[in-house]
């Protein structure tokens, strides 16, 4: 019985955090702002993720098919995640949306935002805070447009985290160790000792 009035206690602690926290990013909201966060959004919309991975595939010779294939299989994970524990739980929006499929709770978007900034960071190793920025903006902007609760978006990052380092070494471990590429280019003629 106190295990349960504590975890009551608890969820009604976040609820009153979740309130104040939205009601505090609310306050921020400005024309200047609106198209901002929802082209931050927009950054998740399926055809843009898809292409973005078929171009990475198509223009980087050397490691871009891997890194699609690594973000491919995070996204998979990672949003079958987030689906089953949005039907589960079924939190209402801020906004009053009440489907059961798209509830609140967690936010795919971030989740989908953190898992493609590790897969890119770990190709990209140089441009990892920008990565970091970009998901932390999709996530800040499923608040800011009154979608998700700061704790949607939070648990989320930790769900999109999480996964994508398990599949990420289950990838590698399928793989296998690497042998070193040989750096020499090539002259198209096989050279003789």
């Amino acid at each position: 019985m106190r295990v349960l009035l504590l975890l009551l206690a608890l969820w009604n602690a976040v609820g009153e955090a979740d309130r104040a926290g939205l009601r505090e990013i609310q306050s921020l909201r400005t024309p200047a702002l609106e198209s901002a966060m929802r082209a931050a959004t927009g950054l998740g919309k399926r055809e843009i993720v898809l292409g973005a991975l078929l171009g990475i595939a198509i223009l980087d010779p050397t490691g871009g098919v891997t890194t699609a294939r690594e973000a491919v299989l995070a996204l998979l994970a990672t949003n079958g995640v987030v689906e089953a524990i949005k039907y589960g739980v079924n939190r209402v929006r801020p906004d009053g949306d009440r489907t059961r499929s798209n509830s609140s709770f967690p936010s795919g978007h971030t989740a989908s935002a953190v898992a493609l900034a590790i897969v890119l960071s770990r190709r990209w190793r140089r441009l990892r805070l920008a990565f970091g920025l970009l998901a932390l903006t999709v996530a800040f902007s499923r608040v800011y447009l009154n979608r998700h609760y700061p704790s949607d978006v939070i648990c989320a990052a930790i769900i999109g985290f999480a996964t994508t380092h398990i599949v990420l070494a289950a990838f590698d471990w399928w793989r296998g160790p690497r042998k070193p590429r040989d750096r020499r280019p090539s002259t198209g003629a096989m050279v003789q000792a």
